[in-house]
């Protein structure tokens, strides 16, 4: 499929996929960056937080999120996941793209936990310019049974449902008719690229082995020196755009 292609269903369904974005040994170095500060609850201490809203299993991280790794990590920004991302949300939505945030989620073995289904945009505060797009790399081999992502197209008639938020600092969900959501199997090095307002989804993960990603989140520059005046800079407790939204 050629780029040309990618970017119309971008344009048109909120969502597209690359096979490979990483050879093998990028994605090697990129997972020894990752699973240091995965294991290292000290060092990433108040970015660190359970999307699966915690409580009753314990100190047993179900799904963890990272926010901006590469605060601690720098080296990551040098990897060359960042360039080519980077590059391919320039050639999606313009060039004035640029990178806002990064952020790993793993999601542990035999957790068996969703990510239930949201959109990105419901976690935005008054951004005139709506253009983003993230860029979800698999570090594993991804597939329905431990957590590969789910899309549904999106839908210009309806573009931000509303939302809620699972307890004890969980993550946004919404209500969703999902029979027609389509799966993205991956294997390591391989991404998709997402809208903010496109519905997306995750199974738990009931396999032995780590669900491991990278997310890089891109918005035109502009939008991003107005977020950090109005001081969001993702690393601190989230607002979320939804008036109805409980947190």
């Amino acid at each position: 499929m050629t780029r040309k292609i990618k970017k119309e269903n971008f344009l048109k369904r909120g969502y597209t996929h690359l096979e490979s974005l990483l050879a093998p040994q990028e994605t090697k170095d990129l997972l020894t960056l990752y699973d240091e500060l995965l294991a290292d609850k000290s060092k990433t201490a108040g970015l660190r937080s359970d999307l699966a809203g915690g409580g009753d299993q314990g100190n047993v991280e179900r799904i963890t999120q990272i926010m901006r790794p590469s605060i601690i990590e720098p080296k990551l920004l040098a990897h060359p996941a960042y360039s080519r991302a980077l590059e391919w949300a320039q050639e999606l939505l313009g060039k004035d793209i640029a990178l806002d945030f990064d952020m790993f989620i793993n999601k542990a073995p035999h957790t068996n936990t969703a990510t239930p289904w949201h959109q990105d945009a419901a976690y935005w505060i008054n951004m005139p310019d709506k253009r983003a797009v993230s860029c979800w790399i698999a570090l594993d081999q991804v597939s329905e049974e431990n957590g590969c992502m789910w899309f549904i197209d999106k839908d210009p008639e309806n573009p931000i449902h509303p939302h809620q938020a699972l307890p004890n600092g969980g993550a946004l969900y919404c209500e969703t008719d999902a029979n027609d959501a389509l799966s993205m199997p991956l294997s390591p090095g391989g991404c998709t690229f997402h809208d903010g307002f496109t519905l997306h989804f995750s199974r738990g993960n009931i396999t032995s082995s780590q669900r491991r990603a990278l997310i890089l989140n891109f918005r035109p520059e502009s939008m991003i020196q107005l977020q950090r005046s109005q001081g969001i800079d993702h690393t601190g407790k989230r607002e979320f755009r939804n008036k109805n939204v409980e947190e």
